[in-house]
């Protein structure tokens, strides 16, 4: 696995243990965890992780390893291009080499552009980076037969995200400790979704017969404005301030979010579980208990 450490792979590492399986993992460092084999390599070096694959010998590789952020800032082009669309092709390339090819399930974004969109730009540089590496997925599936399928994940959320820049985390945290935070508009819609359930989603494509060579929305297949979603997260909390919508700018080419989770739901035999009230009363619990 790769991206071990982040939000949504910490969470998927507990629940591979859980089921008993040997989890190996990558670090750019040395790490010690005597539930997780870790192995030292730079994804972005095509000989270390062909090296790698070949002593891990996995019989899944879940990638989530990323340069995650939605800020429109061209110093941002580079490390996204780097981080996401490079590795992830290291590992494409070392899985077709490898005999047995292990099955790979990478995580995209509802952000990219899809061909329904038209001509459609990618809203940032990492949502394009992401556009490309399923892209490749598709290629290194038709041409050389590779079992690798993309997620394309919603707005995730829930206990122990670390990044308190990110929206849930950012409000949150801020309503705790009686601020109010500057927000934009709040009038963009985005599709919502359960960190659990996107893990359910990696370990359902992972075993499912009909997964290679797809790509998946992962996420609730519903939209709710960004306002409603803080407004629901400061009635839980019972904050007594107000969020201050406005005070940030609306960032360029932002889109309304919707997943079609159809064919997960046919192929993955994969739904969303967790609610967004519920699921947002479990995280507002956890960074009360964490703070």
């Amino acid at each position: 696995m790769t991206g071990a450490t982040g939000f949504i792979g910490s969470h998927l590492v507990r629940r591979l243990i859980g089921l008993g399986a040997v989890v190996h993992a990558v670090s750019r460092r040395r790490r010690t965890d005597g539930a997780v084999v870790w192995h030292v390599a730079d994804l972005c070096d095509a000989d270390q992780v062909a090296a790698l694959v070949r002593a891990a010998g996995p019989e899944v590789v879940f990638h989530l390893a990323s340069e995650v952020t939605g800020a429109r800032e061209v110093r941002l082009v580079r490390p996204t291009l780097e981080s996401n669309l490079d590795s992830a092709v290291n590992l494409l390339t070392a899985v077709a080499d490898a005999v047995p090819p292990g099955r790979l399930v990478l995580a995209g974004s509802v952000e990219e552009p899809r061909p329904e969109d038209g001509d459609a730009v990618a809203c940032s540089p990492y949502a394009v980076a992401k556009w490309a590496v399923s892209g490749y997925a598709r290629m290194f599936h038709q041409l050389w037969d590779v079992p690798v399928t993309t997620l394309r994940i919603g707005m995730v959320y829930g206990p122990g995200q670390p990044d308190l820049r990110k929206l849930i985390p950012y409000v949150t945290t801020a309503l705790l400790r009686g601020e109010a935070p500057e927000l934009t508009s709040g009038t963009r819609l985005v599709d919502w979704i359960y960190v659990d359930d996107v893990v359910d989603a990696f370990l359902a494509a992972a075993v499912s017969a009909a997964a290679p060579g797809r790509v998946f929305d992962i996420a609730s297949g519903s939209q709710l404005s960004i306002r409603d979603t803080i407004e629901l997260l400061a009635k839980i909390i019972g904050a007594p301030q107000q969020p201050r919508f406005g005070a940030v700018a609306d960032r360029p080419l932002d889109r309304a979010q919707v997943a079609d989770i159809g064919p997960a739901v046919e192929l993955l035999d994969w739904r969303p579980r967790t609610g967004l009230e519920i699921g947002l009363r479990r995280t507002v619990d956890w960074y009360s208990s964490n703070p």
